[in-house]
């Protein structure tokens, strides 16, 4: 058994994960590494060509369709959304580039299923007047899931094609990509991981819904394998001719400043950037429904890494113990997260409260050692739901950062190492909590 396979075994065992993939290109050779199960309930062996559900790194595959067509000169990164949606009449401000770079000023997602017609995305955009913004377009950066779905609505309505037909089309086809498709349809066909989430009882059990409405498939919809991740990742290695080369670093080159985020330094076209122990890298990641993807590319060591597992809580914990052993191993790069501060009461005290986005509440509570977070899906939307959601994380930890007193980083549970930073208005006060690039609200 190799390092790599060694490694992500005990690794999964560790974190309880059923079923891992990953795979990694290195000195120009592909490399894969599977362990355990598809599902507990009906356990086929996981192989570098089972899909996962991606999550949110279907994000980067609709930012290269979208960049395609902006190379062809179809689409104008600087022309208004309405320009090619002109069903969506929540803001006239919003530029095309705005959604792939996040800073539209869209909250994180309308909660809203749209059916599986070809007309999803197009009365996903018009609902989306019903979506209160959370600032100007161009004001800040907040991570927004309904912008990447009206990027995919843009697509439909300069390729006259749905979504799914276009991305095909316009990457996956020319990828190479045969085992990633987004219909359910098409899943059932092939071998499949299931997701799985830890419950109250500490039993595994197997999540039902496999993934989200159709009018989310632009955001987070499609169905990938390690394999076809692999072939995707040296497009933007400049492996291909998918997009002209200046594409690719335009997609690569940062666009806004990220402050405190675990997810990057900044956003080019959609990819998120970092620099990691003096070396520049982009990357993504995905969850959803028991399922977690974690992909980075470090271009100029002609490097990339995917890793896929098939449960929570731990998934994205254990994805980025994975990411994290093979830069140490193969490029001696390390990860290493920074120190907290001691506890601060009085600095505690003024972060207490509760916050929240449309699907979600966010309370900060201080014990006497420590500052504990508790993110839970908000009672009404799991009682309206008609289908068992994921279970809430336990609270974490976290503690503050050296500098202004408003960063913090996750110190234990699923979450740990996840980092953030606290708001504040003109006079002070503490407005808001950014967790995983996203806004929350303070309430109270």
């Amino acid at each position: 058994m190799s390092d790599l396979a060694q490694f992500i075994a005990a690794t999964a065992t560790e974190f309880g994960i059923p079923g891992l993939a990953v795979g990694v290109f290195a000195d120009g050779h592909e490399i894969f590494a599977t362990h355990g199960v598809t599902g507990i309930d009906n356990p086929l062996p996981i192989t570098p060509d089972t899909l996962f559900a991606a999550g949110s790194i279907t994000k980067p595959v609709t930012a290269t369709a979208l960049m395609r067509l902006v190379a062809e000169g179809r689409i104008d990164l600087n022309a208004t959304v309405q320009q090619y949606v002109p069903e969506f009449t929540a803001s006239t401000d919003i530029t095309v580039g705005a959604l792939l770079n996040h800073t539209s000023g869209l909250d994180w997602n309308l909660l809203v299923d749209t059916g599986e017609g070809d007309d999803a995305l197009a009365e996903f955009a018009r609902r989306l007047s019903d979506l209160p913004p959370i600032g100007k377009p161009g004001e800040r950066s907040s991570y927004s899931q309904a912008g990447f779905n009206l990027l995919g609505r843009v697509i439909e309505t300069v390729t006259g094609q749905s979504f799914e037909r276009a991305v095909h089309d316009l990457v996956l086809a020319p990828v190479g990509m045969d085992n990633s498709v987004f219909l359910l349809s098409e899943v059932m066909t092939r071998r499949f991981a299931i997701g799985h989430e830890l419950g109250a009882d500490h039993e595994m059990s197997v999540v039902r819904p496999w993934k989200g409405n159709r009018a989310n498939n632009p955001g987070g919809g499609l169905a990938t394998t390690v394999a076809d991740q692999l072939r995707w990742m040296r497009v933007h290695l400049g492996k291909s001719d998918v997009l002209p080369t200046d594409m690719l670093a335009r997609m690569q080159e940062p666009t806004v400043q990220l402050r405190a985020s675990s997810l990057g330094d900044a956003i080019g076209q959609c990819w998120f950037v970092r620099d990691i122990d003096g070396v520049r890298t982009i990357g993504h990641g995905g969850s959803g429904f028991g399922q977690f993807a974690e992909l980075l590319l470090v271009p100029e060591r002609d490097f990339a890494v995917v890793v896929m597992a098939n449960a929570g809580p731990d998934g994205i914990a254990c994805n980025q113990r994975i990411v994290r052993w093979v830069l140490a191993h193969y490029l001696g790069i390390d990860d290493v997260d920074p120190a907290p501060l001691p506890f601060d009461a009085a600095a505690a005290a003024e972060l207490v409260g509760r916050y929240e986005i449309d699907a979600m509440t966010f309370d900060i509570t201080a014990t006497p050692s420590s500052l504990v977070l508790e993110v839970r899906i908000k009672p009404e939307l799991r009682a309206a739901a008609g289908q068992d959601l994921p279970p809430d994380h336990a609270p974490f930890d976290v503690g503050l950062l050296p500098g202004a007193g408003d960063e913090y980083i996750v110190t234990s549970g699923a979450f740990v190492g996840q980092r953030g930073y606290f708001s504040r208005d003109e006079d002070g006060g503490v407005i808001g909590v950014d967790l995983a690039g996203r806004l929350f609200t303070r309430i109270g």
